[in-house]
């Protein structure tokens, strides 16, 4: 595996951050990681590091290659120095279009003149994104899936002024790293972001009303349309915060469908959020969900 030229940043070390820098570095490309958190970037390259030992193990990967992987990454806590010359920055941070665009607004005037910007985000406006630099047609939604070593689906957004050669130019950017690409016209919630919302907003509702435990939801989803994760197990992966940001997104520009579940804010507010913090709609220990631990309308 050879190091591509190309110096790819990514800002944020969170579970998204973290599987990005993962297929970037993987791939051979030259990859920064960036968080002012030190102990997540301490997090995010253990967790590349398993990624690796365990694709050695099965057979996926070279001892070879996955040495040459973590050769291809690096961490920094300080944007302003990661992004100088970079020709491809993807931002990961939280679901605030303030933060977002505070982080693009400082790295784009840093980055390679034909650098691609990319936002991971999964619901918020490119478009808006974009207007906090004068590159705009360089901007582009790059939302990938969790887990990303894993999922193989990329969703481009295009914004209003986001270029065809940008698109172009970023769909070949999938291809290189392993991943499928689809192209989305910019709208709220994309096309799957809306989907999932909308299936796990409803199952929370159920699980509210008491129409069946949250085990019953999941394996109904799971066994009946064929999903390889029930919306409730998908919603602790997620993190429920990171889902009501969502569909309060979704809720004020698309309308009442949208309206987060009561349950969903009320977890939020006592901090279950999911497996992150080891208790959401289910219990986790050592990262692994407990058996019977999930969530009953009787425990309401």
């Amino acid at each position: 595996m050879s190091a591509n030229q190309e110096k790819v940043v990514v800002v944020g070390a969170g579970l998204m951050g973290t599987g990005i820098a993962h297929a970037f570095a993987s791939s051979g490309f030259s990859t920064l990681l960036v968080d002012t958190n030190t102990a997540a970037l301490a997090q995010a390259r253990a967790s590349i590091e398993k990624i690796l030992a365990d694709g050695v193990r099965l057979g996926k990967v070279s001892e070879q290659q996955a040495q040459q992987s973590l050769a291809n990454l690096l961490t920094c806590g300080d944007l302003s120095e990661a992004a100088i010359g970079a020709n491809v920055l993807i931002e990961t941070v939280s679901e605030q279009l303030a933060i977002k665009k505070a982080v693009i607004g400082l790295a784009a005037p840093l980055l390679a003149d034909d650098a691609i910007i990319a936002t991971n985000t999964s619901a918020l406006s490119v478009t808006e994104i974009a207007a906090s630099v004068d590159c705009a047609d360089r901007v582009v939604g790059m939302h990938f899936f969790n887990p990303v070593h894993k999922m193989k689906l990329v969703e481009l957004v295009r914004g209003l002024a986001t270029s065809d050669e940008v698109v172009a130019r970023t769909r070949t950017l999938c291809e290189q790293i392993g991943k499928t690409s689809i192209v989305v016209n910019e709208s709220p919630g994309l096309t799957t972001s809306r989907m999932s919302a909308l299936l796990g907003n409803e199952a929370m509702w159920m699980l509210q009303e008491g129409t069946a435990t949250a085990e019953d939801i999941d394996t109904a989803l799971r066994l009946g349309f064929n999903h390889p994760m029930g919306p409730l197990e998908l919603g602790d992966l997620t993190g429920w915060d990171t889902r009501l940001s969502v569909l309060r997104y979704l809720h004020q520009t698309l309308g009442e469908k949208f309206r987060p579940c009561p349950l969903i804010i009320k977890m939020v507010a006592a901090g279950r959020l999911g497996r992150k913090s080891g208790h959401g709609v289910y219990r986790y220990e050592e990262g692994k969900q407990v058996p019977g631990s999930g969530l009953k309308a009787s425990a309401l």
